[in-house]
């Protein structure tokens, strides 16, 4: 997006900033390059700092229904404390640490229909302006890779993905949502459920899982959901289509009652329909954003989203709105 917005706040002539991410996906805990590039207004400017804020299209239920917002869940200051002249030209690279728990956005190239994005904060004598905003494109670390394709090899089919605003309760979850990827049940478990969500939660030492399954009710009982977690280690080496089946089973096959299992890896508890294993505030810092969903169309297994909407849309809406 070049020079995309002129900094209203600091009026006509002012400097116009226009921020380039390098090429490729990024993945959660590793790096984001790039460089932010200035072009002096009118008059000399004095740039007090520049600053990176990543935002993120979160959806929140609440007693009203559910709304869609803008969540801004990290910030880097890359540069400032320098003069820019009239008309002058300068680029600021910049290389920051992206939080574990950033959301995965793509898988094999493929757009999974979260809604990342980059923005621009210049900090101009005293006044302050958000300028560009570009889209972000996370890849997932190898051990989520795996873990969502042993899903697709046991045929799991993807359904749609989406951030929640909200706490797994029970989780070390740090930002203020979530991401579930939903996928459609296996042949074999379609009796047993109606979809699985897949939640990753990453840290240094490696990710939890959580899978939550909608299950279907019995000829005696309704259906509800059941929720367990796992533990793996980011260069953990394991069958992960039998790994994942287990995981599958054990979920599925549960009945009633919360428990623990007593073994390294897992932690099972029970939830119902109002979302009670979610915890923490309303919408908060998110800002309506008066835009439309995006669609994700399935063609072919896990890994075939296409984005009907353009991601773009999104946030060009979120600044009309800011306006």
């Amino acid at each position: 997006m070049v020079f995309k917005r002129l900094l209203g706040s600091l009026g006509v002539g002012g400097p116009t900033v226009d921020t380039v991410l390098d090429p490729g996906a990024s993945r959660p805990g590793g790096t984001l390059t790039g460089q932010v590039h200035l072009e002096g207004g009118q008059t000399d400017f004095d740039i007090e700092h520049i600053t990176l804020e990543l935002v993120a299209r979160v959806e929140a239920e609440h007693a009203e229904g559910e709304s869609e917002g803008v969540v801004a869940f990290e910030r880097f200051t890359v540069g400032g404390g320098f003069r820019l002249a009239a008309g002058q030209p300068h680029s600021v690279p910049f290389t920051v640490t992206l939080p574990w728990e950033t959301p995965v956005t793509e898988l094999h190239g493929q757009h999974l229909g979260v809604v990342l994005g980059v923005r621009t904060e210049l900090a101009v004598a005293g006044a302050r302006d958000k300028g560009d905003l570009d889209q972000l494109s996370i890849a997932p670390l190898p051990v989520q890779e795996a873990i969502l394709e042993a899903f697709g090899q046991l045929g799991f089919g993807f359904r749609s993905a989406d951030l929640e605003y909200g706490h797994i309760a029970g989780t070390g979850q740090r930002l203020p949502f979530y991401q579930e990827v939903e996928l459609t049940p296996a042949p074999r478990y379609a009796h047993q459920v109606n979809e699985i969500e897949v939640t990753f939660l990453a840290n240094p030492g490696g990710v939890e899982v959580v899978l939550e399954a909608d299950k279907r009710g019995g000829l005696f009982s309704g259906g509800h959901d059941a929720l367990t977690r796992f533990t793996v280690g980011h260069h953990d080496s394991r069958d992960w289509t039998a790994e994942v089946d287990a995981w599958v089973r054990q979920l599925t096959e549960r009945h009633g009652g919360a428990h623990a299992h007593t073994g390294p890896y897992a932690v099972h508890e029970h939830h119902d329909h109002g979302g009670n294993h979610r915890s923490g505030p309303g919408m908060g810092t998110a800002v309506a954003a008066g835009a439309a969903g995006l669609a994700v169309g399935v063609a072919g297994g896990l890994v075939a989203a296409e984005v009907v909407d353009e991601v773009g849309d999104f946030f060009e809406g979120d600044e009309e709105d800011e306006g």
